[in-house]
Formats: structure tokens, sequence, C-alpha cells
């Protein structure tokens, strides 16, 4: 079990995709998404994964999160059982002095909407804010994956 510490931010341009190491297609839907605990079912590229996330702190910055490997073929299983809305992305790897940023770009009812997230193994680490980084969103629920699967950044 760990906590997981992180910062989001909104993105600028598409600076960040000549920087990328690393895309992936992800898909996603929510069994549960009360903030208490949501549970996510996701498939990235061809793996299935399970997710747990606790409520957030006061900061929005740090939260219990519990991940687990499936088989593709449960996850598209699961996949059919979960609330409506489905979140769908491609994820961008790109690599900074201080961590890897995690950089979404939305599709569907969230086209448009380009988010980037930093893992931290401490709410107060540095690290580079690259040109391309905006806005910072940490703690702001609505661009919460499972509120974006709920309502949509089409619908703002």
């Amino acid at each position: 079990m760990a906590q997981e510490i992180e910062k989001k931010f909104l993105v600028i341009g598409n600076d960040f995709k000549k920087e990328a190491f690393e895309s992936s297609k992800i898909i996603q839907g929510y069994l549960s998404s009360v903030p208490e605990r949501t549970v996510r079912i996701r498939i990235r590229d061809q793996s299935g994964f399970i997710t747990i996330k606790g409520i957030g702190n006061q900061s929005g910055a740090s939260r219990f999160e519990w991940e687990k490997e499936m088989p593709l073929n449960e996850a598209e299983a699961l996949i059919k059982l979960c609330e409506p809305g489905v979140i769908d992305k491609t994820r961008y790897k790109v690599k900074t002095n201080g961590g890897t940023f995690e950089v979404d770009e939305f599709h569907g009812e969230n086209n448009g909407l380009v988010v980037a997230e930093i893992e931290l193994a401490n709410e107060n680490d540095a690290f580079d804010r690259p040109n391309w980084i905006g806005k910072e969103l940490t703690g702001d629920k609505k661009y919460y994956n499972a509120m974006l699967m709920k309502s949509p950044f089409s619908k703002w």
C-alpha cells in the first residue's frame, strides 16, 4: 500500500511531445467515483489494471493509491460494468530535472484538455517546470479523471 504524492498542471501548447520518451493509449472507467474511494479500471495499450484511490489530503497532493495489473480480457469485461462515461487519453512521459512528468492529452468529450502530473517523494520537493507547464491544478477536483468522466471538459 502506498501514498501517492503528485502535483498537477495545465499544459500550454504541444512542445512536450518532442520531449517525450514514451507514449501510450489509455481507456479507463470507474466502478466507483466517490471521492472517498475511487475504483478505476484502466486499459493501457494491451494491459489491464485496477486501481483504488482514497480521498486526498487538504492540499490535494497526497492520497492513498493501490494498483494491480490484471489480464486484458478481465479489464475489458470490467469496463463494461463501470459508471457511465469513459476517459480516453494518450499519455506521454517527459523527463526533467527532479522527475518525470506524465502528460495526458484527452480525447472524446475531454478533447482539448492537456494536463501534466509529476509524482514526488515529498510535497515540497523541488522540480524543474518546463516552459509548457501552465497553471497549477493540484487539488482542483474538476480536473480529476473521475470528475471529467461525469462533467467532461467540452461541457464546461
